[in-house]
């Protein structure tokens, strides 16, 4: 079902908002993480802890959802669909693997919270934890600076599921994939197995430091 004009514009109105705003916020966590490692002011550290989690629960979770939400919706609303062009599936996928990461490494963020309000608070026993959410945070960053770039550019060709229902467009497409359909395949296949790497990490390489 195609939407209307003006709820087409509403809701891509709000895609870009949420999307644009759960890009700020990340850099605002990682902009709190690296002061909570560098700091030497102890009240700063512990605030920045705190903050942290808040803007990860309150702000980066409701706006990553509402991104993915509004995306999809957008996409299958209007006539780009939401398998019919390369660029639209890589946007798909690096979304929700963007935010089911996000939601994983919920888990860190409030141990961090919880150890700044302990009475026997120390930075330096958090730095390892904090590196990597410094590290991973950055990742996040620059993977939805892609993502806002693939949204401009739009990037390679329509999808086989462009043609369904019309074999003259299918057999163009076909053709056009023919030549070039590899670049989309390798960057499938490299961030897959990124994606994988550092499931395989958090799962079974990084588990939580105990009090």
């Amino acid at each position: 079902m195609i939407m209307t004009p003006r709820l087409s514009k509403a809701v891509l109105t709000s895609h870009i908002t949420f999307s644009v705003g759960w890009l700020g916020a990340v850099a605002v966590f990682l902009a709190l993480a690296i002061t909570g490692l560098t700091s030497p002011n102890i009240q700063l550290v512990r605030s920045s802890y705190l903050a942290m989690e808040l803007s990860a629960w309150f702000v980066i979770v409701p706006f990553s959802l509402t991104s993915l939400f509004t995306g999809i919706i957008q996409a299958v609303g209007t006539r780009w669909g939401l398998f019919k062009y390369y660029w639209i599936v890589v946007k798909l996928f690096l979304t929700v693997a963007s935010t089911a990461l996000l939601l994983l490494h919920l888990q860190p963020i409030r141990y961090l919270a919880d150890a700044a309000a302990d009475a026997s608070f120390s930075n330096a026993q958090q730095a390892g934890q904090l590196i990597q959410l410094i590290a991973k945070a950055g990742a996040a960053v620059l993977v939805l600076i892609a993502i806002t770039t693939i949204s401009v550019y739009k990037p390679w060709g329509k999808t086989p599921f462009a043609g369904k229902g019309n074999p003259l467009l299918a057999k163009q497409i076909n053709g056009k994939n023919a030549k070039k359909p590899w670049v989309f395949y390798v960057l499938a296949g490299l961030l897959g197995l990124l994606i994988i790497f550092i499931l395989l990490h958090h799962l079974f390489g990084g588990g939580m430091p105990r009090h």
